[in-house]
């Protein structure tokens, strides 16, 4: 995203999730250094990486709203919007 195009609130989100998921790893190391169980491990790493796919569809959903911003089409907004949120559903 250009510096001038960005959604500062997008950016904020982004950040946030990413700075969650850093400490789910780091919490995820110190399972692993104190030999904690293998299925609790597997838990965390299912999580961190759900995160992980969150912050990525929230970047390109912000490219794809970045990309239309300046349209002039309502309906071809209209359409992206509702397909920016059924991608986010399915997430």
């Amino acid at each position: 995203m250009a510096q001038e195009n960005r959604d500062v609130k997008a950016v904020a989100e982004i950040t946030t999730r990413l700075r969650r998921v850093e400490g789910q790893i780091r919490g995820i190391q110190r399972m692993i250094e104190d030999e904690r169980d293998c299925e609790d491990i597997i838990t965390q790493l299912m999580a961190a990486r759900a995160a992980l796919d969150k912050a990525g569809l929230l970047i390109v959903s912000s490219h794809l709203k970045q990309c239309l911003r300046g349209s002039s089409d309502p309906e071809l907004e209209g359409s992206l919007h509702r397909v920016i949120e059924l991608f986010l559903k399915l997430a």
